[in-house]
């Protein structure tokens, strides 16, 4: 029972840190928003079911509709709940839920192949993703039932990661030399199709590259849902599956040994890790970096048995890419025209049009005209201040 109290202190220390790492990236940015204002503004957008109400129309049967109160109702700035909510908590929503996934389904892959350096990448998962973003793109008429990026980002990995497996398999077994052999087999094909998909790409190599280097825009706080609420169920069924990768880790004859299904418990860890890393590479990107990282970290810190190791890697990594993109986000466009980290302290460059967050057009106009060619890349003579102004018209 001890690992089961090491595992309770360490999920709930994680929990912890992943509350106050949310919390206080909500507030990073060009407008400073208070830790104590973002839990407010947290707490106010919470609501519970309160009743239900009979609703009579005069075309339709009549309805139900479910009643929702909100307990809390602080006294909160409107702007700091439209930067917080709609701004800035997709993209940390969308951090935390990818993290999770990749970082659960690293942590699966480095014990089932015995091998700390290994990723979720490792058998093509992350190569079929990008087939299927990158067609999209490039001739998404191409494409069967119409599927958009996302969706085709995440049939792509799926039908990789079976090709491995088929590949692998012979007689009903699957080697796991084999299946990293396939794997990088498998990989290297796609990167191949993905290359000549890129030089085929026309007008669209901008769009392309945007998604092959990852990325949390566009980020809807739905996706991020949908991907987390995949995510977390798939690591619950894989945490039942913990003790077996334990003694995969001494060897399939070993794992045999002690009563351990070892085929079908493969078969159940590379069906869950590839679905996750699909659910998150869909919606993000390529990111490499996380489902390899934190477990190796993790390993290092709470030892190499997976029912410690799996819900900690999963929520360090949830915690891991949330700071890096705030951080970087809020830095963004003060480092384009090299502006100090004082320069939106009164006013973000940020704006909200329809839900979506925009850059300020007076901005954007400053940016456009800074990075004219004819400009110097820098320049210590003040009339290039004077020759802005006069581009932007506002020369009084």
């Amino acid at each position: 029972m001890r690992h089961r109290s090491r595992t309770a202190s360490a999920v709930s220390a994680l929990s912890v840190l992943l509350v106050g790492v949310v919390v206080v990236s909500a507030g990073i940015g060009p407008v400073h928003v208070g830790p104590i204002a973002v839990a407010k503004v947290f707490a106010n957008a919470i609501a519970v079911p309160a009743g239900v109400r009979m609703e009579a129309t005069a075309l339709a049967a009549p309805w139900h509709a479910v009643e929702w109160y909100a307990p809390f109702g602080y006294d909160v700035d409107p702007l700091y709940s439209t930067i917080v909510l709609q701004v800035r908590l997709p993209r940390i929503a969308a951090g935390a839920s990818i993290g999770f996934a990749l970082a659960a389904s690293g942590t699966v892959m480095q014990g089932l192949f015995r091998n700390p350096m290994a990723d979720p990448s490792i058998i093509g998962v992350s190569s079929g993703a990008s087939v299927g973003a990158v067609a999209a793109i490039v001739a998404p008429v191409a494409l069967p039932f119409g599927l958009g990026l996302r969706a085709s980002a995440f049939v792509g990995a799926l039908v990789a990661a079976v090709v491995v497996y088929a590949i692998a398999t012979e007689g009903g077994r699957t080697p796991v030399a084999t299946l990293l052999l396939a794997g990088v087999a498998v990989q290297t094909f796609l990167g191949s199709v993905t290359s000549y998909l890129i030089l085929r790409s026309g007008d669209s190599i901008e769009e392309v590259t945007y998604w092959l280097m990852g990325h949390l825009d566009a980020s809807r706080i739905e996706e991020a849902l949908i991907t987390g609420g995949i995510s977390f169920a798939l690591v619950v069924v894989l945490y039942l599956y913990a003790e077996d990768l334990n003694a995969l880790l001494l060897g399939e004859t070993d794992a045999r040994s002690v009563g351990v299904e070892v085929e079908w418990t493969k078969r159940i860890l590379l069906a869950a890790s590839s679905i996750i890393t699909g659910a998150a590479v869909a919606i993000s990107g390529v990111i490499g970096f996380v489902g390899l990282i934190v477990p190796h970290a993790l390993r290092l810190i709470v030892g190499p048995d997976h029912r410690i190791l799996l819900p900690t890697s999963a929520l360090a990594g949830a915690s891991f890419p949330v700071p890096a993109d705030t951080l970087a986000l809020s830095q963004a466009v003060q480092s384009i025209l090299l502006w100090s980290d004082r320069a939106f302290a009164e006013a973000s460059p940020l704006a909200v049009a329809d839900g979506v967050a925009v850059l300020r057009p007076e901005i954007g106009e400053v940016i456009r005209a800074a990075y004219d060619p004819v400009l110097p890349a820098s320049a210590d003579d003040p009339a290039h201040a004077l020759r802005l102004a006069a581009r932007l018209g506002r020369m009084g």
